[in-house]
């Protein structure tokens, strides 16, 4: 699959999105990619998830790990597809932790995953825990890097679509200054009618 294959599926899914959204980094955006709606259908995201390992063939992976919402569905598909343990973090008064009776033991070698990267702060902020977990970060992963290049890990990085989407800081957004698309926050109620 390249790059167009996996566009095509995201818009077969109406899951590429124009309007006016405000990203979880804070950051405003005209356009969305709203993985939920191509991850709803486990037969795609199977698909996906198993393109995606490829690219991490012969790597010593022992688990996966990403951060809720967005990386749990990814993170259990690619488990699958390696054949490893699957993760995920979540957010307890604004950091991320491990609950549930997950753990990550001393040099566990981790892949890091998510649906989509654009400031690449979840990942940032899973991998971190992870190590101080004491866990090894073998490599990043996800099915979108909508980044343009500004989220920049340390460990190798594969995402099967590269893709250029703008982000403003609010304070220079062109849609806020024109006041013509209200913005909303993608998942919530206002995004039913989007």
């Amino acid at each position: 699959m390249n790059d167009s294959d996996i566009l095509k599926i995201f818009q077969d899914e109406k899951a590429y999105l124009t309007g006016h959204f405000l990203l979880s980094s804070g950051l405003h955006s005209p356009n969305y990619m709203q993985c939920a709606l191509v991850l709803q259908k486990p037969w795609i995201a199977e698909k996906i998830c198993k393109e995606l390992a490829k690219a991490l063939q012969g790597r010593k992976i022992d688990a996966v790990i990403g951060p809720a919402l967005g990386g749990m569905i990814i993170s259990y598909e690619m488990g699958r597809a390696l054949k490893v343990r699957s993760l995920f973090a979540e957010r307890v008064g604004g950091l991320f932790t491990l609950r549930r009776g997950f753990s990550i033991k001393k040099n566990e070698r981790l892949l890091v995953v998510e649906d989509v990267i654009t400031t690449g702060k979840s990942i940032y902020e899973v991998i971190d825990l992870a190590e101080r977990g004491g866990a090894r970060i073998e490599a990043v992963a996800s099915v979108v890097d909508r980044s343009d290049g500004a989220a920049v890990f340390t460990q190798d990085f594969h995402a099967l679509l590269k893709l250029r989407i703008r982000a403003y800081r609010p304070e220079d957004c062109p849609m806020c200054r024109e006041k013509k698309i209200p913005l909303v926050k993608p998942g919530s109620q206002e995004m039913k009618n989007t």
